[in-house]
């Protein structure tokens, strides 16, 4: 039986994989995710934060690109491109884990608000209501303000105000899932609430969840972004806190274009990618979308 069931997840990921493959924007945009996490996995074995140190910086302030400095250098001779590289690893870390928490506290409320019925589920969906019609961003400006700017600080307050709308979408799944007959007769030969959730429910939103995790991932790195730029977060160097020294420092009235745009490129490039896989991913596991296509 472990054979056979071995045999089928494996026939079962071919056909995923063959599916996924004929998506080239889906495929193009899983080749530069693989690269900017390898990269920022693997930065620490050819640089350090040592990079982001304005004492003995390596080049002259506000030069251009050249063979030397391909992106150029900031107001303190520091090297955009390996302030870019180092940057990476903070604003992937913060994207991954946001979403995680967001994708976690959706799936254990949504799930239960659709498992369980009457007053639990009531009472979920309208904490779940009062979080949705918060603005998000402000929400999460506010928290990372007043606790401090810490990476944990931003990664808790992006998470804990993004997972609504993950809720509602897996109640839904999950009462679409419930009403199947299966269920029923799970009921019937004593199956508890943690034997259908976990081996019915689960595995019939995992596909739905991997799709929404990827475009959440995306949305985490923008906000986190966004809260640098605004100045509320304390990381050294990311993405955003980039795009705020070239705001500080008057960038665009030095003329140095490539301290704003190498690091927007940056943000810009890593967050289309992971909405053209997250968009892939949907239309490959959705069965009414792979129909259409």
């Amino acid at each position: 039986m472990t054979s056979v069931a071995a045999a089928r997840r494996r026939q079962a990921l071919s056909r995923f994989w063959a599916d996924f493959r004929r998506h080239r924007a889906g495929l193009a945009g899983l080749v530069v995710l693989v690269a900017a996490v390898l990269l920022a996995v693997f930065a620490p074995l050819f640089i350090d934060d040592s990079v982001t140190s304005v004492v003995d910086a390596p080049g002259e302030e506000w030069s251009g690109p050249s063979l030397a400095f391909p992106f150029g250098t900031d107001e303190s001779g520091r090297s955009i491109l390996l302030m870019v590289w180092w940057g990476s690893r903070t604003s992937l870390l913060i994207g991954f884990l946001a979403a995680l928490v967001s994708i976690v506290i959706g799936m254990v409320v949504g799930i239960a608000a659709g498992h369980f019925r009457g007053w639990l589920s009531a009472v979920l969906m309208r904490v779940t209501d009062w979080f949705l019609v918060l603005p998000s961003m402000v929400t999460a400006l506010v928290l990372a303000a007043i606790l401090g700017g810490s990476t944990f600080t931003i990664i808790m307050a992006i998470g804990i105000t993004t997972w609504p709308s993950t809720a509602r979408l897996l109640r839904a799944q999950t009462l679409a899932v419930e009403a199947r007959p299966y269920i029923e007769r799970s009921k019937a030969l004593g199956g508890g609430h943690w034997h259908i959730t976990t081996r019915h429910v689960l595995p019939n939103v995992a596909p739905l969840l991997l799709a929404s995790t990827t475009l959440e991932v995306a949305s985490a790195i923008v906000t986190e972004s966004t809260l640098a730029f605004l100045g509320v977060s304390s990381n050294k160097t990311s993405w955003g806190t980039m795009l705020r020294g070239s705001y500080d420092y008057g960038a665009a009235t030095q003329g140095a274009w490539w301290y704003i745009l190498i690091p927007g490129l940056a943000i810009l490039v890593v967050v289309m990618a992971f909405t053209l896989v997250g968009r892939a991913l949907e239309a490959v596991l959705n069965p009414r979308l792979r129909k259409a296509t």
